[in-house]
């Protein structure tokens, strides 16, 4: 009987390593550290609001406590790059404060006292003290005495630091999310307000106004042959008549284009059908309205479906559109629909484009559905606000 190779046996084995890997030596690193960098940011907080509670009473308090805050900004940051190199926690940065875009010092202040990123991480701070001395004395008793399990230990209260890090430090992403999206709808608000201000004031100036001036030289004219060549008075006169009619005609297109008054008197459902009369195909309108929802929705509504059927007019070719409106919960729905050629995108040119962020900047929502060859279906969705004045011009 021969004798087992153990040189075989040898290359079976495992390769030799250590009992714990480089993440359980990154937690135990991490749980250590717990206690020194407690100490530090304890002192931070707790001078922070010794300090700026006994200023309060002069002009210095409430100005320190604002650095103070956004220091605690900076050992927010410090955290999360040390929970992001020693237990792998990946928590995105929180958007830094728009301090320079403000206004005055006073406002400056104001954003940053009342900043929930600094006042979380002031937090975070002040309870990390009685927790670094329990991770720090565990970690270090167990290291020497319950080695064994250690590493199940350091997993533990790694959990748990990994939490009060995404629970405190994190930034709150639907927080940030929407005070983008109210930045981004401020602008769009306030271009398309300067916008709407230019188009009436090039309209005023080369329709109305250019007729008034031209009527007012005309009748100047009159005047000067009424005694001279009275006919040509009269005919000058006749003249001047017509242009007082297309100068009214353009200042009712005008009055209809800022707010037309069948919307305000009749509403939704009058109002588009007045537009659809106008539109160069027909146009069946449907609107299930039991109430009338606010003024600023019901205009909004009203452009939309006007700029929708002027491009039905100018560039589908369709023979036939409709346009039904109807309110389901708290939204106001609008579907315009048409048999034409098909191919609009909201990338093929500024209107539609104007119109989803127009719709944007009041929490609506604007699809365009138009294959190649058609149908066209475009949807729009407005949120639904009850109409808190009475319907009417006062």
């Amino acid at each position: 009987m021969t004798a087992p190779d153990s040189t075989a046996d040898e290359r079976n084995l495992p390769p030799a390593r250590f009992a714990y890997d480089k993440h359980t030596w990154k937690e135990i690193a991490h749980l250590l550290v717990n206690l020194p960098v407690a100490l530090l940011g304890f002192a931070y907080v707790f001078g922070v609001l010794l300090v700026s509670g006994v200023l309060t009473l002069t002009v210095v308090g409430l100005p320190l406590l604002t650095f103070s805050l956004l220091g605690a900004r900076q050992l927010g940051k410090l955290e999360r790059g040390r929970a992001r190199v020693l237990l792998g926690v990946r928590v995105e940065e929180p958007t830094p404060l728009p301090l320079r875009k403000s206004g005055g010092l006073l406002q400056r202040l104001w954003m940053a006292l009342k900043d929930p990123v600094g006042w979380r991480t002031l937090l975070y701070d002040f309870i990390r003290l009685p927790w670094g001395i329990l991770t720090f004395v565990t970690t270090l008793t167990s290291l020497f005495v319950l080695w064994p399990v250690l590493p199940f230990i350091a997993r533990g209260l790694a959990n748990a630091d990994r939490a009060m890090v995404r629970g405190l430090l994190s930034p709150s992403n639907e927080l940030e999310r929407r005070i983008a999206e109210l930045e981004s709808d401020r602008g769009v608000v306030v271009d398309t307000a300067a916008a709407d201000l230019r188009r009436i004031e090039r309209d005023l100036h080369d329709g109305a106004q250019a007729r008034l001036v031209n009527l007012a030289m005309g009748l100047g004219l009159a005047k000067e042959k009424l005694l001279e060549d009275p006919d040509s008075a009269a005919a000058m006169v006749a003249e001047a008549h017509g242009e007082v009619k297309l100068a009214l005609q353009e200042l009712r297109d005008l009055a209809r284009g800022i707010h037309p008054a069948v919307l305000t008197d009749r509403g939704l459902d009058a109002a588009l059908s007045s537009v659809a009369s106008r539109c160069t195909v027909p146009v069946k309108v449907t609107a299930e309205l039991t109430e009338r929802p606010a003024a600023a929705i019901e205009g909004i509504a009203y452009f939309t479906v006007s700029e929708l059927l002027q491009n039905v007019s100018k560039h589908s070719g369709a023979r036939s559109a409709s346009v039904e409106v109807w309110r389901s919960g708290d939204r106001l729905l609008i579907q315009v629909r048409d048999d034409g050629r098909g191919g609009a995108r909201l990338d093929g040119g500024t209107g539609m484009r104007g119109l989803a962020e127009r719709l944007g900047a009041v929490d609506g929502l604007f699809v365009v559905d138009s294959p190649p060859g058609g149908p066209t279906t475009v949807t729009a969705e407005l949120p639904w606000r009850d109409r808190t004045e009475p319907p009417g011009r006062g």
